[in-house]
């Protein structure tokens, strides 16, 4: 078999490991810590809980928070033979299918991967893990706007992006060079829309209280300038850091009336991704 053939067949490959898949997902960023993961990880859960068959790929491969999530650090992944293909099944919790690069390396230790070779491992993450039937598969992607994200948009070719920014303008800034690069006319990912991450803290004895105390609206003024959808703000709260150090999604928590964005975000994603 040729080189051209063989990169036929393995294209024809990944491709079947996601055509069961109905919506794939891009949750991205500009620049790293703003939430993005945190956001990914409450989308998947509140999309679960609206009934939906989910699975959620942590495709940051230098930083893979997945794991630490969802309190499944020393997860084992098994194979599954299928033809003469050898496929890894992911890993299920709070109904959704997980997998991670978090699973299969060292954490503890730093990933020292030029982008060509950090990009064919994510690929192969992606396009040999057993997903079957899935109405999204919610990628967590790294932040930036590089190899990585140019491999695995032109290779699993997602139904939408979804952008997480900050107030701050050095996050927004980042984010709009983000947008443009997924709304390329080489690229053309449907835009979903940006939701702003951290928007303000309300204390639990002043319920009624908005502090800005990141700025003030940064995300929304961004998506007017670049005339795509606002999809809401997540508030700053002790609550979902609690949640992240527990290893338990706050949108699993049924008692969390902060969790109730996450819930109306997944709403907003699935009415956008309607047939």
């Amino acid at each position: 078999m040729n080189p051209f053939e063989e990169r036929k067949k393995r294209q024809t490959e990944l491709q079947s490991s996601v055509a069961g898949i109905k919506n794939i997902i891009a949750v991205c960023s500009g620049k790293g810590g703003v939430g993005k993961s945190t956001v990914a990880a409450n989308l998947a859960v509140s999309l679960a809980k609206s009934g939906c068959k989910v699975g959620l790929a942590d495709a940051d491969v230098y930083g893979p928070s997945l794991p630490t999530l969802f309190g499944v650090d020393k997860a084992e992944i098994l194979a599954h033979k299928e033809g003469e293909r050898d496929l890894m099944i992911p890993l299920e919790k709070y109904g959704i299918k997980l997998m991670s690069i978090g699973f299969l390396v060292d954490v503890s230790s730093p990933l020292m991967w030029r982008g060509p070779m950090a990009s064919n491992a994510l690929t192969q993450l992606i396009g040999d893990t057993l997903w079957g039937e899935l109405d999204y598969l919610i990628l967590d992607m790294p932040p930036g706007t590089g190899d990585i994200q140019l491999t695995l948009v032109q290779t699993f070719h997602p139904g939408g992006a979804l952008f997480v920014c900050t107030p701050q303008q050095l996050a927004v800034s980042d984010v709009r060079r983000a947008v443009n690069m997924f709304s390329n006319d080489n690229l053309q990912v449907n835009i979903l829309g940006l939701v702003e991450n951290m928007a303000y803290f309300t204390p639990k004895e002043l319920p009624e209280n908005k502090y800005y105390i990141f700025g003030k609206n940064g995300g929304k003024n961004l998506a007017e300038e670049l005339n795509i959808d606002f999809l809401g703000q997540i508030p700053v709260s002790c609550s979902l850091s609690d949640a992240n150090e527990e290893g338990v999604p706050l949108a699993c928590k049924e008692d969390s009336p902060d969790a109730d964005a996450f819930f109306e975000l997944a709403e907003k994603i699935i009415e956008k991704t309607k047939e």
